[in-house]
Parts: structure tokens; sequence; C-alpha cells
């Protein structure tokens, strides 16, 4: 794929077919999570659960402590609307605490626990309701900061705050000015600098997690564009590059950001080394599902982007590589396997979600 450093022509993988060989792959710890958890003291509160990563991050925690021979309690605590996902961490035996964190006195009753993951936060369905997406991403993180100030913390941020950048530049660097466009990413800012603040005046340990974009096989970026091409639908090239990494590749990084927090907080872009073109990765389905590709709009020169160098030397290579995650995709959406119909509006170029 051009443009694409690391892209290997398609080869024949073996397929994931089913949920459960799904959700055990996207659990599965690396040894270098094992490594990490296994040196960090304590037990590990998940906060917002119950979202797309949720329950798998949680999951993981669980099965590298148990193989780090760690015995400590994984808590997720969620709404947790899905029954089934209850069910499938209780059964991991991670525990479940149902839990509106913006109910002051419920956030106050939760365990102390002296490593937190803050996954709580509102993107889709913000345009409209913006008072809310205030409350959830910069108003809650103060009350979390609040309750667990003495704790390490990894909080999931996300790479909008950036706004749109050069392509030829290669992505955002952590160290690159923030820009954010619409209110969600100003929300989400917001988050950020509640987390920097008690980090700098609390001492509390804190990695902000600059997050573009998570994908497994029922959503994400690369999702969207095969479900697309498989459909016969025009896939819009005006957001012309993104980002990816497989789920479990960022949930690996997202727990080894614990061990990485610190006062001030240290801010991180978790992602996968590859800014892919739209066009490309459209083009790549079409030839594997033997179907024409339809393309419509035209690619801008920016594109939001994180540039992921200081991960990769972190953390190392994704152990999922691009080339591997579209040919799983696409395998996927043949089979006819399930998706959970929320579209990630990768192309939208103006910050309304």
């Amino acid at each position: 794929m051009v443009g694409v450093p690391g892209y290997r022509p398609h080869m024949a993988r073996k397929a994931i077919t089913d949920i459960d060989g799904l959700e055990d792959a996207l659990s599965e710890p690396t040894p270098r999570v094992v490594e990490s958890l296994g040196k960090l003291k304590g037990d590990i509160a998940v906060l917002g659960a119950g979202g797309k990563m949720g329950p798998s991050l949680a999951r993981m925690a669980r099965r590298a402590s148990v193989a780090a021979g760690v015995s400590r309690r994984i808590i997720a605590v969620s709404r947790f609307s899905n029954a089934e996902a209850v069910e499938r961490l209780q059964a991991e035996g991670v525990e479940t605490i149902a839990c509106n964190l913006l109910d002051e006195a419920g956030l106050a009753g939760l365990p102390d626990a002296p490593n937190v993951v803050y996954m709580a936060g509102m993107k889709f369905g913000s345009t409209g309701n913006e008072p809310l997406t205030w409350a959830q991403n910069a108003f809650l993180p103060g009350l979390v900061c609040r309750k667990y100030r003495q704790s390490r913390i990894a909080a999931f941020s996300s790479g909008n705050v950036y706004g749109l950048a050069p392509v030829s530049d290669g992505g955002s660097r952590e160290t690159d000015p923030t820009d954010p466009v619409g209110e969600y990413a100003w929300s989400v800012l917001g988050r950020e600098r509640m987390f920097q603040h008690f980090s700098a005046t609390a001492g509390t340990p804190v990695t902000l997690i600059r997050l573009n974009y998570a994908c497994e096989l029922r959503y994400g970026v690369l999702v969207d564009i095969a479900r697309k091409v498989h459909a016969g639908q025009p896939v819009n090239v005006a957001m012309g590059c993104f980002n990816i990494v497989w789920q479990g590749d960022a949930n690996a990084m997202a727990l080894q950001c614990l061990e990485l927090a610190r006062s001030p907080a240290l801010v991180l872009n978790v992602t996968g080394p590859w800014i892919v073109p739209v066009r490309e990765a459209a083009a790549r389905f079409g030839k594997i599902m033997g179907k024409k590709m339809k393309l419509e709009g035209e690619e801008a020169p920016d594109a939001l982007l994180g540039n992921a160098a200081a991960a990769m030397e972190l953390f190392g290579q994704p152990t999922v590589g691009l080339d591997e995650l579209i040919g799983l995709i696409a395998d996927w959406v043949i089979r006819g396997g399930a998706h959970l119909g929320k579209p990630t509006h990768f192309e939208s170029r103006d910050g309304k979600f």
C-alpha cells in the first residue's frame, strides 16, 4: 500500500470466526503487559468500563495479573446497560459495579484503588447535547481526581485535541500545540486540563492517552470502510488519511500507561505506526472482496493524525500488523460477522459527532 510504512500484500491467515474468539483475541495480554502488571502494586479500577474498549481491557488486566502471579481485584465500573458484557466480565474474574459516575454519592462510594484506568466520556451524540458532553468530558474528571487523588491514573483522551494537521508532517506529536475543532474536541481538552491540574496540585501520577483510532472486527474506521465497499456504497475520502491500531494492542498500551504515570502528567499518543490513505484502504478491501470500490469527495491535505513514534519506542510494534488487520476485517465482513452499528464518523472534518 503506497504511503503506508510496514504494509505487506494480503496473505491468507487464520480467521477469527466467532464472538468468543474475538473477545479472547482482544483481551489476550502481551508479555510486556504481563511484565508491567507484575510490577504494579495494588488493585485496578476501570471507570467507564462498559464501552467499546472497556470490557476487553478489564479482562486483559485480569488475565495479565493472573499470568504474572499477582493477586489483585480488577474492578469494572459502568452503568452497564449490556447484561452480556457483565456476564463475560464476571466469568473472567472481573468484579463489576453498576454506577453512574456523575452521581457524586455513587462515585464517592466506589472502592479505593491505587490504580485507575479512566475510560468514561461522551463523543457520539455530543452535537445537540453539548451541556452533557461537557459534564461527562470535563466536569466528571475533576470529581474523579478528587476521589482518586492518591491513585495512579491512565486517562483516555483523543487525538482530536490536536485538530487537523498536514499529512506531510507525519502526524501531530505530543509536544505540538492543541487546536481542537468542535465542542467535543474542546471538551476532551477540558478533560485533559482537569487531570493535568490535579496532577500538578495534588501530585497525582497521570498518563493522558491520546488515542487515534482503536479498531476491532465489529467497530472502527477500517470496519466502516470495509462494510461500505462490501455493500457497494461510496466511501468518503475527504479525510484522506487516518491512524489505526488493533484494539487489543491499544488495550495493552493503555495498561502499561499505568506504570508510566507521573506528575506533571505524561501525554502520549497511542496508535499504530501507519498513516493509512482512505482511498488505498478501500481499494485493498475491494480487491480482497472482489468488489468495485466507489469513492466520493476529494482528499484534503490535512487530517486528524497522531505520530506514534514515542509509543513505538516505549511499547514496541503492534502485535497485529496493518495487513493482518485488513485481512481479518475483510474475512469477518464477508462472513456476515456481527457489528456494533456505531459508525465512527471518521470523515467528519467539522468536529461534529
